[in-house]
């Protein structure tokens, strides 16, 4: 059974997933988790930033 955030699913998705973390800044790092804000809604984060947030 196959990951959905790996492989196929990231080729189809702009910049093939990757881009910079609005929450720890890192550049070039795969956004593929959600992050719900007060004011812009849901924005992309990356995975440590996603654990951070639990």
């Amino acid at each position: 059974m196959g990951k959905s955030n790996r492989g196929k699913a990231l080729k189809k998705l702009p910049s093939k997933g990757r881009g910079e973390c609005p929450i720890c800044l890192r550049k070039r790092i795969k956004l593929l988790y959600d992050f719900r804000t007060e004011n812009a809604g849901t924005v992309k984060v990356c995975k440590n930033c996603r654990e951070k947030s639990f």
